[in-house]
């Protein structure tokens, strides 16, 4: 159903919910949704971040340790 749109369909559709909602709402709710990936990324960036930290921590010491010299 999407499929058969068009250029024509969606710019039908972009007069009609720039109509309904005015030129103001639509500016504020694309800033909301820019606010909303910008603190999407950063949470994926710090969980990240959090997961290799906890994993440097349980890493094993695998150097050979020296024996007393001589």
């Amino acid at each position: 159903m999407l499929n058969n749109i068009g250029l024509p369909g969606l710019l039908l559709i972009a007069v009609v919910v720039l109509v309904l909602f005015g030129r103001g709402k639509i500016s504020s709710l694309m800033g909301e949704v820019g606010k909303g990936i910008t603190a999407f990324k950063k949470g994926v960036s710090d969980g990240s971040k959090e997961l290799e930290d906890e994993q440097a921590e349980n890493a094993k010491d695998v150097t050979p340790q020296e024996k007393d010299k001589v």
